[in-house]
């Protein structure tokens, strides 16, 4: 098979990369695999084996209209047999209007659970932006030949919104390492209990969720704290918001940091607050390191992961459920201890069945060039 993906990875063109190692990995399965993605200035055309890289230098005004046209054009150089577009938004626009008038088949890639109402919740830009992005979906799944959902959450969302208008999705979840790293020991502290969360520093991730339930957790048990590993758009924000809460002694940011998942088992607890994810990729680490896990409601929970059985379950926006959480895994060193065995048991069990990714995605390509 003759297959391009768009995607806007730019670290897909750095030897060694994680994101690269993942490509060849692909190709070498799929058969021959080219990947367009924005890129720094001055990147260039890369073959190795059967793996393409095609950088592209595209503005986010006419984004859209670039990787078609480049996407067009490589489908006729390349005699292209599937465009694979790695969300239904801007890039799944581009592969609709890439293919169209061509042989090959579209197929979509849903990482996001953009048919939660959160969704469009995550103040007032994003929020606009993703109705724009909602809208887009709309148009472009009805005309794909096949999509890919990363959890059973998201595919059921897309088939109770959009039924038989669009083929039957498949769910072939994130790859993820079941190594676990040695763990890296946290910056010197003098917490007694420590949380970590990890991830991008924006509004989805609602953090600041974390920081109010921090705050009422204090009143009772003063020598907690949190670790915030990761940075976003959210960092100053936060910040103002750790001082008007008078946490500066209970928060410590440590940023984009290479050890994030190495820090996981240095924690007593891990903690997350994200409106919606369309898998958890960092619940899934967490359940690996054995660390107990207070999450909302989101991903992969509720399928993979159940409240009270491997992990703590808060609902969305709701600090003082958090914080209750936070109480019984300090109050409770029975649950504390049983939980974390019981997640690590169900996650290794779903990567498991999971199988491998780059076969699994091998067939979901085959089926969606079936499709008639």
């Amino acid at each position: 098979m003759r297959v391009l993906t768009i995607g806007s990875d730019p670290s897909i063109f750095v030897a060694g990369s994680a994101a690269r190692e993942r490509m060849r990995s692909y190709a070498a399965t799929i058969g021959e695999l080219h990947i367009l993605s924005p890129a720094k200035r001055g990147t260039r055309e890369e073959h190795e084996g059967n793996l393409y890289l095609h950088p592209i230098r595209a503005g986010k005004l006419f984004r859209v209209h670039s990787l078609a046209r480049r996407a067009r054009a490589l489908i006729r150089t390349h005699d292209i047999e599937i465009v694979s577009a790695q969300d239904p938004f801007e890039h799944g626009l581009a592969a609709r209007r890439a293919v169209r008038g061509t042989h090959a088949k579209l197929h979509i890639q849903v990482h996001t659970d953009f048919l939660s109402p959160w969704f469009v919740k995550s103040g007032w830009r994003m929020s606009f932006l993703n109705r724009i992005r909602r809208n887009i979906a709309s148009r472009v799944l009805p005309a794909a030949d096949g999509i890919r959902a990363v959890s059973e959450r998201v595919k059921a969302s897309l088939i109770a919104r959009y039924g038989a208008r669009i083929p039957e999705p498949s769910v072939i979840p994130i790859a993820v390492d079941s190594t676990v790293p040695e763990p890296v020991p946290l910056p010197m502290h003098s917490f007694a209990f420590a949380l970590i969360t990890i991830g991008r520093l924006e509004p989805e991730k609602r953090i600041g969720d974390i920081l109010k339930a921090l705050k009422l957790v204090t009143t009772r048990y003063p020598m907690i704290g949190l670790f915030i590993v990761g940075d976003g758009r959210e960092r100053r924000r936060l910040e103002r918001t750790v001082r008007s809460l008078k946490l500066e002694k209970h928060v410590v940011f440590l940023g984009a940091h290479s050890d994030a998942r190495a820090l996981l088992g240095s924690a007593q607890t891990f903690i997350q607050a994200s409106a919606y994810e369309g898998y958890g990729r960092t619940l899934i680490e967490a359940a690996l390191a054995k660390v107990p896990i207070i999450t909302t409601d989101v991903g992969i929970v509720g399928d993979v992961l159940k409240h009270n059985e491997e992990v703590l379950v808060a609902p969305i926006a709701r600090p003082k459920a958090l914080a209750r959480c936070i109480e019984t895994y300090i109050e409770d060193n029975t649950l504390r201890q049983g939980l974390p065995v019981r997640a690590e048991l169900a996650v290794r069990a779903h990567l498991a069945a999971a199988g491998s990714s780059p076969e699994r995605i091998r067939a979901d390509l085959e089926r969606a060039f079936r499709h008639p």
